[in-house]
């Protein structure tokens, strides 16, 4: 009885101090520390926080007005017709020829071979820093590693073609391994690319929870059973998120393919002849002679263009498959 009696009073204690707040508030009497005060300096955060987003967001539609205006150009020449475009495989607008899938085989080889060496590498690199290493050895190697990313690229476009192509062509011969090629480039470009996707790879596998591997240990799985059948299938949808951004990357590189792959514009699938993607291919033509309003130089806009769509369309893959697999825990 006495228990429910100091309850009683409890809640009506409670309630009169409820309906005293809005009666204070009014009458100007509530507390300093319970009025609502205006914060100006969160003010101007969020003022400039939005308009940092803005000025992303218009600089994007700039940069999408630009690539179709000048495309329109390309693309309303007599000259060029989109059956060609997109079904020739010759790449030499100097002559006439504007099949584009020279460029665009070009661009893929590089980017799978690149794939082919960042995912494993990235990802193994990941996993070692989430499940295996100590914070000490964590503290001293993912920084090593992303000095990496900070190397420019330019530097690792020498390195393809000054160490990686000679060492191709000690390996599987002179005769086969030409000087410019895109096996060297995809190489150093998978090497250039580790660090994202290791780095989006270990953020994925530590937002994890622990109890998941207390869980397994639990039932007498070993470290790398839990690593590999547990937290790697948690968390899926990061990993392959980071493996999307990492291939949009490959994509988009320019100066290592534009030293190293060379400027060949046959339609080939050999990973050891020289070919020219989509962005060396820019970079040659935007640095040469060639004068405004032609059509080369229009066609490095219709170029842009088509790896914007290609680079949107991985980016909006990989975030469909974030909402399709992200797994989410209490």
């Amino acid at each position: 009885m006495a228990g429910e009696m100091a309850g009683e009073m409890e809640d009506s204690v409670k309630s009169e101090v409820l309906k005293m707040i809005p009666e204070r508030a009014a009458a100007g009497t509530v507390p300093s520390s319970l009025r609502h005060r205006n914060r100006w300096g969160e003010s101007v955060i969020q003022a400039f926080l939005f308009l940092c987003g803005a000025i992303s967001v218009l600089t994007t539609l700039g940069i999408v007005f630009v690539l179709g205006r000048e495309s329109l150009l390309f693309f309303g020449s007599p000259e060029v017709h989109l059956s060609e475009f997109f079904g020739s495989t010759r790449w030499q607008p100097a002559i006439g020829d504007f099949g584009i899938w020279p460029l665009v085989t070009a661009t893929l080889v590089v980017s799978t071979i690149a794939m082919l060496v960042a995912l494993p590498l990235g990802l193994g690199v990941a996993l070692y820093l989430s499940e295996y290493a100590t914070a000490k050895a964590r503290s001293v190697l993912k920084p090593v590693m992303e000095v990496l990313a900070g190397v420019p690229t330019v530097v690792y476009g020498y390195f393809a073609l000054t160490f990686m192509t000679p060492l191709l062509r000690a390996i599987f011969g002179v005769d086969m391994v030409e000087i410019y090629n895109t096996a060297s480039a995809g190489i150093v470009i998978g090497i250039l690319i580790i660090p994202l996707v290791a780095s989006m790879s270990e953020d994925a596998l530590r937002a994890v929870p622990d109890s998941l591997r207390q869980a397994a240990y639990g039932l007498g799985a070993t470290k790398l059973e839990t690593s590999v059948r547990i937290v790697l299938p948690a968390a899926i949808s990061g990993v392959a998120a980071a493996f999307l951004v990492a291939t949009s990357r490959a994509v988009g590189e320019t100066m290592v393919v534009a030293i190293a792959a060379g400027a060949g514009s046959q339609f080939t699938l050999n990973p050891f002849e020289a070919a020219e993607t989509m962005t060396g291919h820019i970079v040659r033509i935007s640095g040469g002679d060639l004068s405004y309003d032609t059509i080369d130089y229009d066609s490095i806009f219709a170029i842009g263009l088509l790896l914007f769509v290609m680079t949107l369309v991985l980016n909006l893959v990989s975030q469909w498959f974030v909402r399709r697999f992200r797994e989410e825990y209490e």
